[in-house]
């Protein structure tokens, strides 16, 4: 990274509290630059305690935006770190109508022009683009990185109407140990107390909304932007990566939105793309924003909304691996987006059985795997850790029913969405198919490109429940995740089809799978001409830039976990996968606070029984303040398990203060398992 000496101004920085219309005053940290001149505001608005947790990132791009000219505000909604009130749900009407009344103060400040900007990425990038589409005056531009348009089906929550057991758990886990933090005597004083106190009796697990709502009905809709592009008036750049879950929203936003808007995918994971984790490679993202920011808040015209629609990095083959420090490829852009240099190609999936050797008068296949596949499904948001990406793929082939592609007589390229129209037939009332799309080398390694999911009980539509009719036979269709892409000549394309897929996805309760017609079903892929870039200006990004940022001093632990550790009971059939989300570490900040945290997740199920499915996560944080005393410690443990008819989650919170218990609550519920 860069950290220039200069910038075009010298920047000031002071925490403040931002009065709402009920009396609550929300904590925010804000970088000026030295001027007598007003200037527009950058508001970041998060969850995650801004004078610890996200003090190093902060340091890092606020001071920068304020060299070059802007108000860089970091705000802690409510509830949350030393801001006032009490916590509730994800992105609540509470959270949003705080934001435009942020913006509302931001923009009557002496030292504002008026003209907002919001960012984000994550959480920060959600509520960016919620809150653009109530439309605040104010707010001018909207930069939005890994975030997503649809709450239900492109979130932490359910994918494909599925529910999705690794990151519904693990994020409310999270959550559950996050929200219990105190806040800071430094910045609050004597106070902090009686609101941390006031803060427990408030929590709420938030697994208990998630798992009861399991189609898409109002509480989804809530919040979810697709179903109104055009409540949308700020110009919007977002920006995903193919290595993150969240990236069709970045398709969906540059195919639907009214407002300008410009598309931006890279190889990364859930990250900001000047971080530099892997896979990169990394862009100067700040120097690219600070043109958006120019562009809509201070009317110059940096030449943005000449930029293609779409700018995509085009992925290269690789071996399979589980990090790749970076990812070979190009970056290509589209003029328009859906691209006319992009046509579906349809590959039909009887040719590719028979090539697999089975006998072209069965004309149905029995698809049923054992309850383990997916342990090689890899993170799913990854983080730039060492194991977050899927490994060689050839064991969950093996638990697959796959079709393979002829060698390539030539190179292949995919940009978009793949999609599939499968005849199934299916004995249960429920079931699910999961899809993924490999690139097949020569010498037989297979590494993931994409994937898919569909509950058949949602095959008519993601806010209702179509249980099957046992026997019957129906055509479905199945999108799987955009993806850019090249297959070299001489590999296969392989698409492997399962019925369970833990523990991304809950496991149905029975274990009878469905049968596919690969006569009557096609795989679409969207191709992309080889040609498409001859004669356009190539896309290019300076190298990443940022402000210096803190001294953060990191304890490494004596003994290391594994990030992740699949174990297989070979006489019980059972199989557990343990994982170090690596949140944690012991942290000492410039201000003297020593922040220590430890997390595990566990998953298990038995290889032949879906109701033995079991979620656990077990965290540990603990702040001190040596130099006054203060120390206090935070524990949860959350778990889900099932049975046919029902999911039961139990999670419990314990805080102490100074060795002694001054928090203890139980949490139990059992959920009816009304469509997963």
């Amino acid at each position: 990274m860069q950290h220039p000496a200069t910038y075009p101004h010298r920047t000031t920085r002071e925490d403040v509290r931002i009065p709402l219309p009920d009396g609550t005053g929300l904590y925010a940290r804000i970088w000026r630059p030295v001027t007598e001149k007003p200037v527009p505001a950058l508001l970041e608005y998060l969850p995650y305690r801004l004078t610890d947790r996200t003090s190093p990132d902060d340091a890092q791009r606020h001071p920068w935006y304020a060299g070059h000219g802007y108000a860089g505000v970091r705000v802690d909604i409510r509830g949350h770190g030393n801001s006032g009130g009490l916590p509730g749900d994800e992105y609540s009407e509470q959270e949003l109508a705080d934001g435009v009344a942020v913006i509302e103060w931001l923009a009557a400040q002496p030292w504002c022009s008026g003209k907002v900007g919001m960012f984000g990425v994550s959480w920060g990038g959600l509520n960016s683009l919620q809150i653009a589409a109530r439309a605040p005056e104010a707010l001018k531009a909207v930069v939005t990185v890994c975030s997503t348009d649809d709450r239900y089906d492109n979130d932490v929550h359910y994918m494909g109407g599925s529910l999705l057991a690794v990151d519904m758990h693990a994020w409310s886990a999270a959550m559950l140990a996050f929200v219990a933090r105190p806040p800071d005597p430094k910045y609050v004083g004597d106070d902090w107390r009686p609101m941390w106190l006031e803060r427990l009796e408030a929590v709420e697990p938030l697994i208990h909304p998630w798992l009861s709502h399991q189609t898409r009905d109002d509480y989804w809709r809530r919040g979810s932007v697709c179903e109104d592009y055009g409540a949308i008036k700020a110009a919007v750049l977002a920006v995903g990566g193919w290595a993150d879950p969240y990236r069709d929203a970045v398709l969906r936003l540059v195919e639907h939105l009214e407002a300008p808007v410009r598309g931006l995918i890279g190889p990364w994971p859930h990250q900001y793309p000047d971080r530099g984790l892997p896979p990169g490679p990394a862009i100067g993202f700040l120097q690219e924003t600070l043109r958006w920011w120019d562009h809509w808040l201070k009317d110059v015209d940096t030449g943005v909304m000449k930029e293609p629609a779409l700018r995509s990095w085009m992925n290269e083959s690789v071996p399979p691996a589980t990090v790749y420090a970076n990812r070979p490829g190009r970056w290509v852009g589209d003029e328009t987006w859906p691209s006319p240099d992009v046509r579906e190609i349809h590959y039909g999936l009887d040719d590719a059985l028979r090539t697999a050797g089975t006998p072209s008068d069965d004309r149905f296949v029995h698809i049923r795997s054992p309850q383990h596949t997916g342990v090689d499904a890899g993170r799913f948001l990854p983080f730039g850790n060492d194991s977050d990406l899927p490994p060689d793929q050839r064991e969950e082939d093996g638990r697959s029913v796959c079709f393979d592609s002829s060698p390539l007589p030539e190179p292949v390229e995919i940009l978009g969405r793949p999609g599939l129209r499968l005849r199934v037939r299916c004995d249960a009332r429920r079931g699910q198919v999961i899809a993924r799309l490999c690139d097949v080398a020569p010498d037989g390694s297979s590494t993931l490109v994409t994937r898919g999911v569909l509950n058949l009980t949602s095959r008519r539509g993601r806010g209702q429940v179509a249980e099957w009719e046992p026997g019957a036979v129906e055509d479905v269709d199945l999108d799987l995740a955009g993806i850019a892409h090249a297959f070299p000549a001489g590999h296969r394309i392989r698409l492997a089809l399962s019925s369970t897929y833990w523990p991304w996805i809950w496991p149905q309760p029975e274990v009878g799978g469905f049968e596919l017609d690969p006569g009557h079903s096609t795989l679409t892929v969207p191709v992309r001409h080889l040609a498409a870039d001859v004669g356009s200006p190539p896309i290019t990004f300076e190298p990443p830039e940022q402000a210096a940022g803190m001294a953060v001093h990191v304890t490494e632990p004596l003994t290391a976990r594994p990030e992740r550790m699949v174990l297989r009971d070979v006489a019980t059939g059972e199989w557990r996968l343990e994982i170090d989300p690596g949140y944690g570490g012991t942290r000492t900040y410039p201000d003297g606070l020593v922040l220590d945290e430890h997390a595990v997740e566990a998953y298990r199920i038995l290889s032949d029984d879906p109701l033995s499915a079991v979620t656990r996560s077990d965290w540990t944080i603990r702040l001190e303040r040596p130099d006054i005393g203060w120390d206090v410690t935070l524990r949860t443990r959350s778990e889900i398990t099932c049975d046919a008819t029902h999911f039961t989650t139990h999670n419990h919170l314990t805080a102490l203060e100074g060795g002694s218990v001054v928090f203890d609550r139980d949490w139990q519920r059992r959920i009816p398992r009304t469509a997963s």
